[in-house]
């Protein structure tokens, strides 16, 4: 086999990023030589490969559940919003200028030569390539310059199956809508469909995926059950809303807690940091854009932002700011990590990414950021100092900031070298690191010296959590859910035999 499958949504937010996650590792289970690929994400939450190459967090996470190192293979282009109009541009890993809505049509051809080669070359590398559709297949209006949905799918003549989220509600509607609005070169991809997010009775909604077909001719390959227990590595925008609770339930019969504020940035960026606290029994983690909420933590986390300057503006706008000197002021715990980090030095010098020139910090630290041309996006190793002796940690870096001079404390070493990297001033600690919170011992480590400081010092850290573990559990959940609740040999065998040439197209439905 070298075959390939596109999956699409029927809205944003369907859960394509779970389902490809799913899908490759019930593959991989089964011995298939899978890799995901999705052409074009637009999102803020990215990783960095082992060479330097930037991609989406999401296609990170699917890369592992097939058992393979992350490659910009996996996402060619990469968009980062920076505004509401225009989106930095990284391509096969790297930076590559900006984009706005209005010139993406004259760099289409250039990009969707770039995605048809990698994803030529992964299906000549694997058994199968399980491809991420972005946003909903039915945006008509955008289809001309379309390179991850349909327009990838007619490049590479490969089938569709569409999702949709049903626990949202109108998934009948949306499924036999998004094929109908289709031409009819582009409904003869959509091969079938999948239900996600059901909660309830099989039967109740069989009659209705019977019409659906009766509608569509087209079948309904599986219904997977909602899974309250799937949440880390989320990258949709719903899984950071202001007030959502990250991570499991909190009733895990901790009597001393530590609630965590992690601030909502308008462009925030990797925000599945934060998710490392969240897997603590005992840490409640809850997305905030008030101050007051930032005040009353324990612990307030000022996390990465794609627009250091914008951003700023917007947290003094709120008085999250006030709140912030308030909490430093009293000693209590604030972390900013990459963005966030730099928010908190005494002035901001950037003629890069906003052009902003010299700007004030929010002053809780004691250093100068500098932003310059030259993107640092790396992994990295080092160690910290703890309790317990001296544990080795690892991150990874995505920043055009860079730190030119500091009189705080460093937070921890980098590399053979002794690279000092980060600062701590006295209840205050900020890097430019990713990722840090996800070593195990480093964590259990300063949750205690922050429980401390946050006035509970009889809050109990669990000496047993690993990140990794619960990140294997949660893809090893989403395989199960697929491999039972999903006919994966059909879906093997529509992948072997390619695109359906016999799906009708929907045209007299509509005038019914």
């Amino acid at each position: 086999m070298n075959g390939a499958l596109l999956i699409g949504g029927a809205t944003s937010d369907a859960g394509k990023s779970m389902i490809v996650t799913g899908l490759c590792r019930a593959l991989a289970r089964q011995g298939v030589r899978v890799a995901p690929f999705k052409a074009q994400n637009m999102s803020n939450n990215s990783a960095i490969t082992r060479d330097g190459g930037e991609i989406g967090r999401a296609q990170a996470l699917q890369a592992f559940a097939c058992g393979l190192e992350p490659s910009t293979r996996f996402n060619p282009v990469l968009l980062k919003p920076g505004s509401d109009r225009r989106s930095h541009v990284v391509v096969r890993g790297r930076p590559d200028g900006q984009i706005g809505a209005a010139d993406y049509a004259t760099r289409r051809a250039q990009l969707l030569g770039v995605v048809t080669d990698e994803l030529a070359s992964l299906r000549a590398d694997f058994d199968v390539v399980i491809c991420e559709g972005a946003g909903s297949i039915a945006e008509i209006n955008l289809r001309g310059s379309d390179i991850a949905n349909m327009g990838l799918a007619q490049a590479a003549s490969m089938p569709v199956i569409v999702v949709s989220d049903i626990d949202r509600g109108g998934s009948l509607a949306h499924l036999f809508g998004t094929t109908a609005v289709l031409d009819a070169d582009d409904q003869s991809l959509v091969a079938g469909y999948l239900i996600n997010k059901f909660r309830g009775d099989p039967g109740l909604l069989a009659p209705g995926l019977d019409q659906l077909r009766a509608l569509t001719g087209r079948p309904t390959y599986g219904v997977v059950p909602f899974a309250s227990g799937i949440w880390i590595d989320a990258e949709d925008s719903l899984s950071v809303a202001v007030g959502r609770r990250v991570g499991p339930s909190a009733d895990d019969g901790r009597r001393v807690r530590l609630s965590v504020a992690a601030i909502r940035l308008p462009r925030i960026s990797n925000s599945t940091d934060v998710e490392a606290l969240a897997c603590e029994p005992g840490v409640d983690v809850t997305w905030v854009d008030d101050a007051s909420a930032v005040a009353a933590a324990d612990i307030a986390i000022v996390p990465g932002t794609r627009a250091t300057v914008s951003d700023l503006a917007w947290l003094r706008s709120r008085g999250i700011d006030a709140a912030l000197r308030t909490r430093a002021e009293r000693g209590r715990p604030i972390i900013g990590i990459c963005g966030g980090y730099q928010m908190l030095a005494r002035a901001i010098v950037d003629d890069v990414e906003s052009g902003s020139g010299r700007v004030d910090g929010l002053g809780l630290l004691d250093m100068t950021i500098r932003f310059d041309t030259d993107k640092i996006t790396r992994q990295v190793t080092g160690h910290a100092d703890t309790a317990a002796g001296r544990v080795p940690i690892r991150g990874y870096e995505i920043h055009h900031g860079r730190v030119a001079d500091s009189a705080d404390d460093p937070w921890i070493a980098q590399g053979h070298n002794e690279i000092k990297e980060g600062s701590v001033r006295g209840g205050i600690r900020g890097t430019h690191w990713h990722g840090l919170l996800e070593n195990d011992a480093f964590r259990r480590d300063i949750l205690t010296t922050l429980a401390a400081e946050a006035g509970k010092p009889d809050f109990d850290v669990a000496p047993d959590t690993s990140v990794a573990a619960i990140r294997t559990a949660q893809v090893d959940l989403i395989a199960d859910l697929l491999t039972h609740h999903v006919d994966l040999d059909a879906l093997l065998h529509l992948i072997d035999t390619g695109a359906q040439a016999a799906v009708p197209t929907i045209t007299h439905a509509l005038t019914r």
